[in-house]
C-alpha cells in the first residue's frame, strides 16, 4: 500500500491506495499542512492525533506527499522528518504544482494549471517542471482564481460597474455592507479565502452578461499573463485541476478558444490522477 497526500493550507487529503490495482482503499482528511506557516510540532500533532489512528491497520510501503509550501528542500525536509517519526516508510515530498503536473499530464509533456482559491501553472516535460511563471498571489497575480474573481466582483459592486439589482442581490445574499467588506479584506486574516467564497455568486448568476464577463475576462487574463509566457505554449495541451476550473469549464474552454489555445484534461482534484500515476511508474 502507498500513502498519497494532497495538502493545502486549509485541509490535507490522505489516500491509502493499492498501487498494484490502482485503486483508493481509504481516504482521511486532516487540517492543512504548510511548512511555511506551521511549526514541526504543529504538523506532528495533526499527524499523530488524526492521521495515524485512521491508518493504523495498514502497512504503508511508501509515502508521496504533495503540498502547498513544499517547493524548497529545507521545507520539504520538515515534512519528511515529521512523517518519518510516525510512519516508517520511504517518503518523497513535492509541491502542489508537481501534483497537478503528474496528475494531469502523467508522463507526457504539457502545461499543467491550478485554478482554485489561487492559481498556478507550469510547463512539464513529462518528468520535471521546466518552466514556471510565478503566480504572485491574489494581490499581484493569481489571475482566474476564486480569490481574484471574488475580488473583481466586489470591486465592480462597490464601484457601480454592475446593475443595481445584481449589487443588491449580492449584498443581501452574503449579508454584506461596504464597511464589512473592507474590514474582511484589509483587517481580517485570510482575505483570499473570504474573496474566494464570494465567487460562488458568479456561478449562480452566470447567465447574467456582466457576471459572465467577469469570469471570461479573468480566464483570458490567466492565459495571457501565465500560460502564453511558456515556450511553445500553443503546441501543448493545457490541463487544469481545481474547483474553479471544474465548475466553470465551459467558459474556460471558450476563453482558451478565443486565444487559439487547446485545453486538455479538466479535473476537480488531483488525487485520482496521482493514484493512477503512482500505480504505473
Amino acid at each position: 500500500m502507498i500513502l498519497i497526500a494532497d495538502s493545502g493550507s486549509t485541509k490535507t487529503e490522505w489516500c491509502i491506495a493499492d498501487n498494484i490495482k490502482g485503486i483508493s482503499v481509504q481516504t482521511v482528511l486532516t487540517a492543512g499542512t504548510n511548512p511555511y506557516f506551521q511549526s514541526p510540532e504543529e504538523i506532528a500533532g495533526e499527524i499523530k492525533d488524526t492521521l495515524c489512528p485512521a491508518i493504523a491497520n495498514y502497512k504503508i510501503d511508501a509515502i508521496y506527499f504533495y503540498g502547498a509550501g513544499c517547493a524548497f528542500p529545507e521545507k520539504n525536509k520538515i515534512i519528511a522528518d515529521v512523517l518519518l517519526r510516525h510512519i516508517p516508510a520511504p517518503i518523497e515530498v513535492y509541491s502542489d504544482l508537481m501534483a497537478a503536473a503528474r496528475s494531469l499530464c502523467k508522463t507526457q509533456p504539457g502545461i499543467a494549471c491550478i485554478l482554485g482559491t489561487g492559481s498556478n501553472s507550469c510547463l512539464f516535460d513529462g518528468e520535471e517542471i521546466v518552466e514556471h511563471v510565478s503566480p504572485l498571489g491574489f494581490i499581484l497575480g493569481d489571475e482566474g482564481s476564486g480569490a481574484v474573481l471574488g475580488k473583481t466582483l466586489i470591486g465592480d459592486c462597490l464601484k457601480h460597474q454592475l446593475p443595481e439589482y445584481l449589487v443588491d442581490k449580492f449584498m443581501k445574499q452574503y449579508d454584506l455592507t461596504p464597511a464589512i467588506i473592507l474590514d474582511r479584506v484589509y483587517k481580517q486574516p485570510f482575505p483570499n479565502r473570504f474573496l474566494a467564497t464570494l465567487s460562488r455568486f458568479l456561478l449562480e448568476n452566470i447567465t447574467e452578461q456582466p457576471i459572465y464577463n467577469i469570469v471570461y475576462s479573468g480566464f483570458r487574463n490567466f492565459f495571457i499573463r501565465n500560460v502564453m509566457q511558456y515556450d511553445g505554449f500553443d503546441k501543448y495541451p493545457i490541463h487544469f485541476t481545481g474547483s474553479i476550473a471544474f465548475y466553470y469549464k465551459e467558459i474556460l474552454k471558450e476563453a482558451a478558444l478565443s486565444l487559439n489555445l487547446q485545453t486538455g484534461n479538466i479535473e476537480k482534484a488531483p488525487m485520482p490522477g496521482l493514484i493512477s500515476y503512482h500505480s504505473h511508474t
